[in-house]
């Protein structure tokens, strides 16, 4: 783990983030001159991965933003090193930096799958949809290794249980052997990110994910296997990608989804000053627009955090841009509802050990 805030951008290649300044609860990380005249190697930032043994795996929320009240999350941080990541605070709960830590100091779960067994087992576990890929995407690139994700997988198509899958990630079509048999039950449902159809504007923003063709195939592979996608055209970026609306919509019908949403770029806490740092080095010519229209959309703040308002902001623009969508739905034949995904299904499967019924 670098120590230092400012990381040149040759230490850095394939890195979404900027800088690596302190979290909110770490100590300070300025580098100090010891006093040493002594010329010292400058170092490729290289993915550090850490091990956390859950105590326990799922997450309520009562948000009314949120279409989920329950999440889980195989991993801490994202190696895709998406710059505009809204999670990346919560590193900083780690005692690490939201900026490059986030996304090159990673935590794993190992025992993710055993913890969620056992919280689904309890007697007093009522079932509804559980998401996954809210805050750090499951088929990031270390999940190729460890398989955490596809062991939660297993899981909850064990118990019959309903999930949500949000991602970027091309490892999702791996699992397809576990996807479809659950889409045919009605148990499964996954969002596909497309945020941008330029490829040039992809890899600065989100340098480690899949391109957007790419993206596009894994729409048509989960859809020609029968799971259900939703094209997510988020965040859109006022200035820099709200133009391509319609076009990656059109552009994720004709790969196979039925659904769409949207959201607006979101700036809390430490992730306004990442994105304006990445602003400024890659378009600093659209920096000052791309934060005024912002601003304008959140009351003249970089971000309203309010229920209602976080995700898709307020006023002209913001309302412009929800007619825009609803228009090319109604013209592409999408739905921003997807039906319900099925609960009476689950039960609990027989443990080792249990007691069998003599009738």
């Amino acid at each position: 783990m670098d120590q230092s805030a400012d990381i040149s951008a040759q230490r850095r290649p394939g890195r979404g983030a900027v800088s690596n300044a302190s979290g909110r609860f770490d100590l300070s990380r300025e580098e100090v001159w010891d006093g040493w005249e002594i010329t010292e190697e400058s170092r490729l930032l290289r993915t550090e991965l850490r091990i956390e043994h859950a105590r326990s795996l799922i997450t309520y929320n009562r948000s009314p933003d949120l279409p989920f009240d329950r999440s889980i999350n195989p991993y801490r941080g994202c190696e895709h090193g998406c710059v505009y990541c809204f999670a990346r605070p919560t590193h900083a709960y780690l005692g690490l930096s939201p900026g490059l830590d986030f996304e090159s100091v990673l935590v794993a779960r190992p025992n993710a799958a055993e913890v969620l067994r056992r919280e689904l087992s309890a007697r007093r576990y009522k079932v509804a949809t559980i998401a996954i890929g809210t805050n750090t995407d499951p088929y990031q690139p270390v999940e190729r290794d460890h398989g955490i994700a596809r062991k939660c997988l297993q899981v909850l198509a064990e118990f019959n249980h309903p999930v949500a899958i949000v991602t970027k990630g091309a490892l999702i079509e791996r699992d397809l052997d576990i996807l479809a048999p659950m889409a045919a039950k009605g148990l499964v449902r996954v969002g596909i990110s497309l945020t941008t159809l330029d490829t040039g504007l992809s890899r600065r923003m989100e340098p480690r994910a899949p391109s957007p063709a790419r993206r596009l195939l894994m729409i048509r592979r989960l859809a020609q296997a029968g799971v259900p996608v939703r094209v997510m055209t988020s965040p859109l970026v006022p200035g820099l990608s709200d133009h391509e609306l319609e076009a990656l919509l059109a552009a994720g019908v004709e790969a196979g989804a039925k659904n769409a949403s949207w959201i607006m770029l979101r700036l809390p806490r430490e992730v306004s000053t990442l994105w304006q740092e990445w602003l400024a080095e890659h378009y600093p010519d659209r920096a000052a627009r791309v934060m005024a229209r912002l601003r304008e959309m959140h009351g003249g703040k970089e971000y309203d955090a309010r229920w209602g308002h976080r995700m898709q902001g307020q006023g002209p623009y913001a309302e412009m841009v929800a007619q825009r969508f609803k228009a090319a739905c109604r013209r592409l034949g999408l739905s921003e509802e997807a039906p319900p995904l099925r609960t009476e299904l689950f039960a609990v499967p027989p443990q080792k050990g249990d007691q069998l019924s003599l009738f």
